[in-house]
């Protein structure tokens, strides 16, 4: 231990320490606040660490510890370390703030993953520097995917503290620009949002049998239900043979408290049946209802009713107009999935009003704020071309050997 030049085992204990390192700073300050590096805080630091990583690769050669530092056996261990806290992460529900000493659940802001991720940084950046001065075009795979790897590590660490989410809630036919900041403070963002229709599809509702009384589905403790389906429409709930004669995904009641086909926001699904048990046979309509139409039961005794539960969305979207300050106008229908992109900023379909479904006046949406996201983006896309170019590479020299065989 500790002969140069430096290998794995020296790797490994200067990775460990400082994960204990990381964990002593934790129990003993608490978690790293990372919104300490906001703009220009994070411009600072990122310049500290690439004019850092330039000056040791400049010296490399004339230092066994910066090439140790950049070797292979420092980096693999990194890696290590880091898939490791990575896992962690991803295993470990993640809250903004974390309510542990360990502070595992808010694993960003942890100094052992800050530390770690710190040491990647500087490391994989004397590895570019120490290449960049011994550039071959033949190594344009091992360019692509380090500057790539380094550019998204550089721009999501550091860019974190820039990021900024809120929640925005626009009813039809208004526009709207203020939000919420964590404080519950009112906040008027540069980004204005008109909504001009609000719509939602709901997956076909089901049937089941309830206690008039009390309003519990039967069986209390395992509730039968039956599927509304188009291709099945026969079936079983509670004791009573059903079969569904019409079936109107968006219906109307009429005046003799039947129902018809009118596709219109108001509408609602509504089911014609026949309801069978022993020698008693019932035919109705059921209607789950909503805010514009009251709902519609089949009572079976004088106790129990046949109701219809209400109907799940399938998918809601909203067909909006983005307004920024510069006078740049943006219209799209967004969805969950879909969202919209206006400069740095993300819109994202994000609720509603779950009471009313399809009559919701509003149209909530999640925007997102995130000045780094293009050199994440062009992180991404470097190391998509550097792997192409690997598999390319490896093709080719396999195709080479068998032409010389």
């Amino acid at each position: 231990m500790w002969q140069k030049p430096w290998g794995y085992p020296e790797s490994i204990v200067v990775v460990a320490g400082t994960l204990l390192i990381g964990l002593v700073l934790q129990l003993t300050v608490g978690a790293f606040d990372f919104y300490l590096l906001a703009f220009p805080n994070n411009i600072i630091l990122g310049s500290v660490i690439l004019v850092a990583a330039i000056g040791m690769g400049l010296s490399a050669s004339k230092s066994s510890f910066i090439r140790w530092f950049s070797g292979i056996p420092m980096s693999v261990i990194l890696i290590i370390a880091f898939v490791f806290l990575t896992l962690l992460m991803g295993s470990i529900l993640q809250v903004k703030s974390s309510n542990t000493k360990l502070g595992l659940d808010a694993m960003t802001s942890h100094w052992a993953f800050v530390l770690v991720y710190t040491l990647t940084l500087l490391s994989l950046g004397v590895i570019i520097v120490r290449r960049l001065l011994k550039f071959r075009i033949s190594d344009y795979a091992f360019h692509l995917n380090h500057i790539g790897l380094w550019l998204f590590l550089f721009a999501s660490g550091l860019g974190y503290a820039d990021m900024e989410r809120y929640i925005m809630y626009v009813r039809e036919g208004e526009t709207e620009w203020r939000v919420y900041d964590d404080q519950n403070n009112v906040k008027e963002l540069p980004l204005a949002i008109q909504l001009n229709d609000f719509d939602m599809d709901v997956y076909p509702p089901k049937l089941v049998v309830i206690d008039r009384s009390n309003g519990d589905v039967q069986p209390k403790d395992n509730p039968d239900i039956f599927q509304i389906d188009k291709d099945q429409n026969t079936g079983s709930v509670f004791g009573w043979d059903i079969e569904v004669q019409e079936y109107i995904h968006e219906a109307v009641r009429s005046a003799d408290s039947t129902y018809r086909p009118v596709p219109m926001p108001g509408a609602t699904p509504a089911v014609k049946i026949i309801a069978s048990r022993n020698d008693t046979i019932l035919e109705g309509w059921v209607c789950g209802g909503n805010q514009a139409q009251i709902h519609k039961t089949l009572p079976v005794d004088e106790k129990y009713s046949i109701v219809m539960t209400v109907a799940e969305p399938r998918s809601f979207r909203s067909d909006i107009v983005a307004f920024t300050e510069s006078g740049e106008q943006t219209a799209k229908v967004i969805e969950v999935n879909k969202p919209l992109s206006v400069g740095n900023w993300t819109i994202y379909q994000y609720g509603y009003d779950n009471n009313a479904g399809r009559l919701s006046s509003y149209s909530s949406f999640e925007l997102v704020y995130d000045p780094w996201l293009t050199p994440v983006y062009a992180g991404i896309i470097l190391m998509m071309l550097g792997s192409l170019t690997m598999l390319w590479t490896g093709r080719k020299g396999k195709e080479t050997s068998n032409d010389m065989e």
